[in-house]
């Protein structure tokens, strides 16, 4: 791994869309644990990652607070619970190499050798703080179909999106121009 490619997988953003990943992935009632290490080596974990039921039970605990900043509307909401979970889950600041196997990156959980879950929890917390600071809006959303419950990261600039994907937003328009469109010829009669 060349160390843009070791800078890149510690980056703020990173962090985040791996959290909004994360979060998705653990939303199911039983997660797979090879489906949540996939995830977790997709965004530059160091393998082998192999997950236990409880270890998974708790990243998914972990997942469910992290969707309350997923569901702020507002900068103010998504700060107020991130003040909350950093305050309540997380140790102090600090920079850590995991003894020089890593580019040098902020942690704030307990120590290197800290759970899944509160791992999870606070690089999280910290990357998604960043966004917040950063942007000064809320650092992503909950996608807006009803029959999605995936969270995503916004983007930056440019109009805000309100879906996960081209693929929920295109089902959101062709339903609303189908139930727009159902009543056809019908008329009203005199």
């Amino acid at each position: 791994m060349s160390d843009d490619d070791r800078s890149t997988r510690h980056s703020v953003l990173t962090t985040a869309r791996r959290a909004a990943a994360l979060v998705n992935v653990l939303a199911d009632d039983r997660p797979d644990p090879g489906e949540v290490a996939a995830v977790l080596l997709e965004y530059g974990e160091a393998g082998p990652v192999e997950l236990g039921p409880e270890e998974v039970a708790g990243m998914r605990t972990a997942a469910a607070l992290l969707r309350e900043v997923f569901a702020a509307v507002t900068a103010d909401e998504a700060a107020a619970v991130l003040n909350r979970l950093l305050r309540e889950h997380t140790g102090p600041f600090r920079l850590t190499s995991h003894g020089g196997t890593a580019p040098w990156h902020a942690h704030v959980d307990r120590d290197d050798d800290a759970p899944w879950a509160e791992w999870l929890l606070a690089s999280s917390c910290l990357a998604l703080a960043v966004l917040v600071w950063d942007r000064q809006r809320p650092p992503g959303r909950a996608c807006a179909s009803g029959s999605c419950r995936n969270v995503f990261v916004s983007q930056g600039s440019g109009p805000e999106r309100r879906y996960c994907s081209r693929r929920c937003a295109t089902r959101e328009r062709v339903a609303a121009h189908r139930g727009r469109h159902s009543g056809g010829g019908t008329q009203d009669p005199a």
